[in-house]
């Protein structure tokens, strides 16, 4: 191909020039000529790209069919069932109940359920009338020692911090959240003026990097805290000791986009580098974090105070469990979040192989405490795709009190899953600092979209656990929902995942 070019190239500039003797007019093809042979000449000396050196010009056209591919699959090519990390499937049951659209189904379900991996939840011959049981199921989080418990929804927005989402997302989260009473997790970038504008319900994240309450060394600072901590918005605190996109992974934020504003609201020196550290400076240990829950909860006031991770060494969470019984210090809540949460940005290895599962983990934790006798004092938060009621149910029946949402909750506000994220180019203005893109993103329509669509989802959920005969959430036990093995095959969550009695590990030597 190079060596046709070399021929071509000189032929179509001399044939153009000796046309042009005849009929003048010709010259105006050097317009296009030109240019594409300026091109070809640049392609076969480059070095980095072995294809347009061998293929001058038509290589071009490799890496142009290859930065629309993702729109390419998306549009014309993948099925309703497919698509990640959400199908089209659960994407328009989203868009449509975010707008208060028909969210019905025609036809019959797409799914097929000979298929393994497909579950269904149990239905009472018995049903009972949603109207007549919970029309806003609501949990109260806060242990003995709390003094300021919070009634969360059971569905919330899971973290997402103003950095990774624009300000204009985040003032739409929240004020969603102000409409529809549910709670907006800060993420660990810090209590922003977008989290306060509208008052919604704030969990506050506080991650390694301590913003919001950092010391000029980068460690903890109390005072900060407590300044932020007792703030009316403010109804839980969060310790985020892992997320499950790239759980035990620290990050930095380059000093380009250390903005003032960004700086201001982290506690930070503008247009410096900032490291956030894989692990935590305020402690070191299981006793270490015990201690850090009761300093926090002190100098809040009283507020629910927990702590999110994705489980990784079961040793290290089982040495947390028998630190609070020798400490006496328990947390309020444990968000748990999978190995197959969202963020921003992750280390393909990261993201694809490090990290329990959602599900196995909050198996995992709730058996722990259980057999503790923990879990009565302390709620238990799931994180990791949860979109509909019937994920909600299903999390419930696995022990979780409560669930957050973040992809679902961004999708709900105009997310199109470009997969963009990471590179500041987010076409809906959701995931990016870009002025030009994020103001295409109007708070208010967005701000009712996500309330809207907490609304409706939570209106699902009522309705499913209703047709099941359920008059509270916690009748649903894993032995109403049913998984697909093989074609021939089912087992029950039951099954699956056997629950220990309460109280089962005590009395068994503990590590010191």
């Amino acid at each position: 191909m190079k060596t046709f070019f070399f021929i071509a190239a000189p032929v179509l500039v001399i044939g153009i020039g000796v046309l042009s003797i005849w009929f003048p007019n010709a010259l105006w093809w050097y317009i296009l000529v030109g240019p594409l042979v300026l091109i070809g000449l640049i392609d076969t000396i480059q070095a980095k790209q072995a294809i347009r050196r061998n293929y001058p010009i038509i290589g071009h056209f490799r890496y142009l069919l290859e930065s629309v591919r993702p729109e390419i699959m998306q549009y014309f090519v993948e099925t309703d069932t497919e698509g990640r990390p959400f199908n089209r499937i659960w994407r328009t049951m989203i868009y449509q109940r975010a707008k208060n659209q028909r969210d019905t189904t025609p036809f019959g379900t797409q799914m097929n359920v000979y298929d393994a991996g497909y579950e269904w939840l149990e239905h009472s011959m018995y049903p009972v009338a949603a109207e007549q049981i919970w029309a806003d199921p609501r949990v109260f989080v806060g242990g003995p020692d709390c003094k300021k418990p919070y009634l969360a929804s059971m569905l919330n927005v899971s973290a997402m911090s103003f950095g990774s989402l624009s300000k204009n997302a985040i003032e739409a989260l929240n004020w969603g959240a102000k409409k529809e009473g549910f709670a907006h997790n800060t993420g660990e970038g810090s209590i922003s003026p977008h989290h306060l504008k509208h008052g919604g319900d704030l969990i506050w994240q506080i991650g390694t990097g301590y913003f919001g309450c950092r010391a000029q060394d980068g460690k903890f600072h109390p005072e900060k805290f407590r300044e932020k901590a007792t703030m009316e918005e403010v109804k839980m605190i969060e310790i985020k000791l892992s997320q499950g996109a790239k759980p035990g992974h620290g990050g930095i934020l380059p000093a380009s986009k250390n903005t003032p504003e960004i700086a201001a609201i982290r506690g930070v020196e503008p247009y410096t580098a900032v490291h956030s550290p894989p692990m935590h400076s305020a402690f070191h240990d299981a006793k270490g974090l015990m201690n850090f829950i009761k300093e926090l909860r002190e100098l809040s006031g009283g507020k629910p105070i927990g702590f999110k991770l994705c489980l990784g060494r079961r040793e290290e969470f089982d040495e947390i469990t028998q630190a609070m019984i020798t400490t006496g210090i328990k947390p309020d809540f444990i968000t748990v979040d999978g190995g197959e949460g969202g963020t921003g940005a992750a280390p393909v290895e990261f993201s694809n192989s490090l990290g329990t599962p959602m599900r196995d983990a909050l198996h995992y934790v709730h058996n722990q405490l259980l057999g503790y006798d923990l879990k009565k004092d302390i709620r238990l938060i799931a994180s990791g795709k949860i979109i509909s009621g019937f994920h909600i149910a299903r999390a419930i029946a696995m022990g979780a009190d409560l669930c957050n949402s973040a992809r679902a909750m961004m999708i709900s506000i105009g997310c199109i899953q470009a997969l963009k994220c990471n590179s500041n180019e987010c076409p809906t203005g959701v995931a990016t600092q870009n002025p030009k893109l994020y103001k295409g993103l109007d708070v208010k329509n967005k701000a009712e979209r996500a309330a809207n669509f907490h609304r409706n989802t939570m209106e699902s959920f009522v309705h499913l656990m209703a047709a099941a005969g359920f008059r509270t959430p916690d009748e649903c036990q894993p032995k109403h929902i049913h998984r697909r093995v093989s074609m021939l095959d089912t087992m029950t969550y039951e099954e699956l995942y056997p629950s220990v009695k309460t109280g089962a590990f005590l009395g068994v030597e503990m590590k010191q």
